[in-house]
């Protein structure tokens, strides 16, 4: 062993400067994976990660689907994207509250506070396992959209930066869900507010329905909501139509997301 894993693993200095930059990164890559393998490791988490999108694409599919007018279009066409970025919400947003609460409620980010890693690269860790997560369940969604009649039509290249935004938005809302977490007791309150906004959050959007079929004081705000953004540029990469507009919003929004909460959740963190 060298002297400067010593070092590090006795907790009186953190890592030479030389070093430090590949110390963050291999601290983060072992707070990921420590978070992905807990996943893996939670059958049920899994299995309802993976059953949620199939219910939702069948029930609005074949439940509302014929009831909803999306102007000629298939209704499967119309809602995949929007499945997709909800589902991201769902795992980004509900996931992190929850465990972020959960650890801090069982110890284990005061036990992470006390060995010499960076405290940036736990909640990182924790944001970039959702990243995995949420590849996972965006392959399953897509897997049944293509079964009940949704099809990428924009060509390989639109639907790739399509996903890669959905994962991006994903990221930057499961910052906003780490400080939410930070700021509550226990995971039992983490559970009812990591999913008590998303539900309006989503169904106020053009995930399901077109906004023009809203109320205009409701409409106001579905059409600038950053869920409507995300939707229809991934509507556009798919099917085609105008995407430059949607894609920047969505690629400003998460921006801005990870910019405001990313150091507030670091300093919370840090204060716990």
């Amino acid at each position: 062993m060298t002297s400067t894993t010593l070092t590090r693993e006795s907790g009186t200095s953190y890592t030479p400067s030389g070093n430090a930059l590949a110390w963050w990164f291999s601290d983060v890559w072992q707070m990921t994976l420590r978070n992905v393998r807990h996943v893996l490791r939670s059958p049920e988490l899994v299995m309802f990660s993976l059953v949620q999108p199939v219910m939702f694409i069948l029930l609005f599919t074949y439940g509302f689907g014929g009831a909803i007018d999306v102007g000629g279009e298939r209704y499967a066409q119309f809602l995949l994207p929007g499945i997709l970025v909800q589902m991201a919400l769902y795992g980004s947003a509900a996931g992190t509250t929850i465990g972020i609460a959960a650890e801090m409620h069982e110890g284990l980010m005061d036990r992470f506070r006390s060995m010499p890693m960076s405290r940036t690269a736990v909640l990182i860790g924790r944001t970039l396992s959702e990243i995995f997560r949420n590849v996972g369940v965006a392959g399953v969604t897509v897997g049944v959209g293509l079964l009940v009649g949704f099809r990428f039509r924009n060509g390989l290249v639109p639907a790739l930066a399509g996903l890669l935004l959905l994962l991006l938005f994903g990221y930057a809302v499961s910052w906003f869900a780490a400080y939410l977490g930070l700021l509550v007791r226990s995971a039992e309150a983490a559970q009812a507010v990591g999913g008590v906004w998303i539900f309006p959050f989503t169904l106020i959007s053009s995930a399901f329905v077109p906004t023009g079929t809203m109320p205009g004081w409701l409409e106001a705000y579905a059409a600038h909501s950053p869920m409507t953004a995300a939707v229809n540029a991934l509507r556009a990469l798919f099917t085609g139509g105008p995407a430059t507009s949607y894609v920047l919003q969505t690629v400003a929004w998460s921006v801005g997301l990870i910019a405001v909460f990313a150091p507030l959740a670091v300093r919370k963190y840090g204060s716990r």
